[in-house]
């Protein structure tokens, strides 16, 4: 059977509803029933990475070369996913990422984002990318957030974005420093990419409309960093933040030992180990596999989080396992969006939930905290 319903555009398209009733039961099946009733601007916006896409997939490969050594005879009767994040406890170690542009994917947007993750005792990061408010999310949510920044040209901009978010109650600074420029996506290239009609960047507001409304033979998302985001930013910069503001600072974007150690030098509290989704430059390794060497490296003196490919709950072991605090995922949650609003995200938040508590039993591991590098084996090349 077949439907009408608006797209986010405002276009009407086909939508299966025999298929649109099948519950998934992973989150790659999610993927593909978000596909089904995307625009294929959206969803190649949410899906694409930079260049050839090699990074794209070796951030899912990865997962697959590394194994697992199940401890036996061990009582997990009783498993505790929760852990603790800068001081927060959650109910698991897996945190929504900063992604951009959840209108595209449901009306609520954003707002049905931060309900999923209160309503599994999570937490938010919210994009600078959002098109609500950090505002509108703090007034939607009781649950724990932090604000993704990217550092502006204008510093004053800056500055005011930081003490707004303060102000609303966020918890913490999540900088995204491995942007100086927009990857090159070229799936958004072809299709011209830019916001549909009606949605905005609502972060910054009046301030950017102007940049994004000028024609551009690329994505329109190349202006707002190429006019925006300041390419000469250094650790002098993080410094400036700190002085600027009480909340803690996570620096994500980090790929090499050396710089998780100048983190740790600027007074730091945490890094994410993060290649943008694969998004920025091609080629680079899959997170999971630089998370070792920067483990030991920070060797306990900050908190170490990850994101890029996270899509089973034998995956959430495995980096807890290699050094990780916590993960977070992204893409999973707009598929959620797009199949069924805040259900969706909230049943994608369960699905990995459930998945990585089962993943513990059979591992051997009653407390989240147990999984280390005893369990972790290789496959040979």
């Amino acid at each position: 059977m077949r439907a009408e319903s608006k797209s986010t555009s405002g276009k009407r398209r086909l939508v299966n509803k025999d298929t649109d009733s099948r519950t998934p039961l992973n989150l790659s099946e999610y993927e593909e029933l978000a596909k089904s009733v995307l625009d294929k601007a959206a969803y190649d916006y949410y899906r694409s990475g930079a260049n050839d896409e090699l990074t794209l997939a070796e951030n899912l490969q990865a997962y697959k070369r590394i194994q697992l050594y199940p401890r036996v005879l061990v009582d997990v009767e009783q498993r505790d996913l929760t852990t603790s994040v800068l001081g927060q406890e959650i109910s698991m170690p897996i945190m929504i990422a900063p992604t951009a542009f959840h209108k595209m994917a449901c009306t609520l947007g954003e707002i049905a984002t931060a309900q999923a993750a209160e309503a599994n005792e999570t937490l938010m990061v919210l994009s600078s990318l959002s098109n609500t408010s950090p505002e509108e999310i703090a007034g939607s949510t009781k649950g724990p957030l932090w604000f993704q920044l990217y550092i502006y040209k204008d510093r004053t901009l800056t500055k005011s974005v930081i003490q707004r978010v303060e102000k609303l109650g966020y918890k913490a600074l999540c900088i995204t420093v491995d942007a100086p420029l927009l990857g090159r996506r070229e799936r958004d290239v072809r299709n011209r990419f830019s916001l549909p009609d009606g949605l905005r960047i609502a972060t910054v507001g009046d301030y950017l409309e102007k940049s994004m409304a000028e024609n551009s033979k690329t994505s329109s998302l190349n202006v707002y960093f190429a006019s925006l985001l300041d390419q000469s930013i250094t650790w002098k910069d993080i410094e400036w933040i700190r002085s600027i503001s009480e909340l803690p600072i996570i620096v994500k974007g980090i790929h090499r030992p050396d710089d998780a150690i100048k983190a740790i030098e600027h007074g730091i509290d945490g890094i994410v180990v993060s290649n943008h989704g694969a998004r920025q430059l091609d080629t680079v390794p899959a997170t999971i596999d630089l998370l070792p060497s920067i483990s030991n490296a920070v060797n306990g003196k900050l908190e170490i989080f990850l994101d890029g490919g996270i899509r089973r709950g034998t995956d959430v072991i495995k980096a807890i396992a290699l050094g990780a605090r916590a993960v977070l995922i992204g893409r999973p949650i707009l598929w959620g969006l797009a199949v069924d609003g805040v259900n969706g995200a909230s049943s994608v938040l369960r699905l990995i939930k459930d998945e990585t508590d089962l993943a513990m039993a059979l591992c051997g591991i009653s407390r989240i905290s147990e999984a280390n590098k005893d369990l972790i084996g290789y496959r040979n090349a």
